[in-house]
């Protein structure tokens, strides 16, 4: 049986909290954020003590077009420097590579870039080619985690199988991935012990990147953190796909170190989150809840949020007739 690490009073010095904001949040609007907007985000994250930045993806020009995506959805190295220098700064940046829309070969040295981290985001069936972007990620340098996206849709002996391969490869840590926002508090204290027991035996760590589809992003967040997670994915007022994630208002009011500070956060909110709610749509709804309640892609009820799609009868309906 899986026990408590700590309690509520307690500082464990594993707990890193990520921020996801712009990379998740890019997925609201092509990545088409400003300069003012990312610069802004990366001095908050390091103001209130933020242990890592993902400003987006390394998706590669020449499979995904640069017309239709703004910068954060490829990532370049000049359009990073822009932003951050040379990020003398105690806070890591990352970037995530979609499994199928990067080239091995065009990701830099570490030595030649600003990044630290790659994040692999990846489906149970493309594994094998998550594993070989980790060890070449490693070989030149960098940290790497792997995101094995929608489990809520496996099997318990296929995930288990997944998990001890994933944690065979030189991958640093593995992530929970509530792709759906379908898991209740329940389930992911049994994913934190089964994911804990096969890393732990690896001498890996792994991660949370929770969705808000039932109002249970901060609630599995906690939920993971109790039990041993140590990688905490968060992003600014909940910013990202669909029902959005874990807030990092709320996770660093929770922690208790020292090292996290919210007046920065709050004031980022004041400035840039508030007029940006008047231009995108993102958070808890309705439609959300009733995907994530039935397992479901949230990608009907992103359709009828943008249609401003109010019968929520008829979208039940239409869910549970599929």
């Amino acid at each position: 049986m899986i026990e408590r690490k700590g309690s509520i009073l307690t500082v464990r010095e594993d707990i890193k909290v990520f921020d996801c904001t712009i990379r998740d949040g890019g997925l609201v609007n092509n990545f088409h954020f400003t300069d003012d907007f990312v610069k802004a985000q990366y001095e908050t994250c390091v103001a209130a003590g933020i242990d890592y930045m993902e400003i987006g993806k390394n998706n590669s020009p020449s499979i995904m077009s640069e017309e239709e995506f703004g910068p954060w959805n490829f990532c370049k190295e000049e359009d990073i420097r822009r932003i951050v220098g040379n990020n003398d700064t105690n806070m890591k940046i990352a970037v995530m590579s979609d499994i199928g829309r990067t080239v091995n070969e065009e990701l830099l040295p570490a030595e030649e870039s600003v990044v630290d981290m790659i994040r692999i985001a990846t489906y149970i069936h493309q594994i094998p080619a998550a594993i070989e972007l980790v060890e070449e990620a490693h070989a030149k340098g960098y940290e790497t985690t792997i995101n094995i996206m929608a489990i809520s849709k496996s099997f318990d002996d296929e995930l288990t199988e997944v998990l001890e391969t994933v944690a065979k490869s030189s991958v640093d840590v593995i992530y929970i991935a509530d792709s759906f926002g379908s898991f209740y508090p329940e389930q992911i204290n049994k994913l934190t012990e089964k994911y804990l027991t096969i890393a732990q035996a690896h001498g890996k760590q792994i991660g949370i990147h929770a969705h808000n589809n039932m109002q249970l992003a901060y609630a599995n967040t906690i939920e993971a953190l109790t039990y041993g997670t140590s990688f905490l994915d968060v992003t600014i007022s909940g910013l990202g796909r669909g029902a959005g994630n874990c807030p990092m208002e709320l996770l660093i009011g929770f922690l208790k170190n020292p090292k996290y500070k919210l007046m920065p956060v709050l004031k980022f909110i004041e400035e840039f989150i508030i007029p940006l709610e008047k231009e995108l749509d993102w958070g808890y709804s309705i439609p959300y809840m009733l995907t994530g309640q039935l397992n479901e892609h949230p990608r009907a009820a992103m359709k009828a949020r943008d249609e401003k799609d109010t019968n929520y009868r008829d979208f039940y309906r239409n869910l549970l007739a599929e």
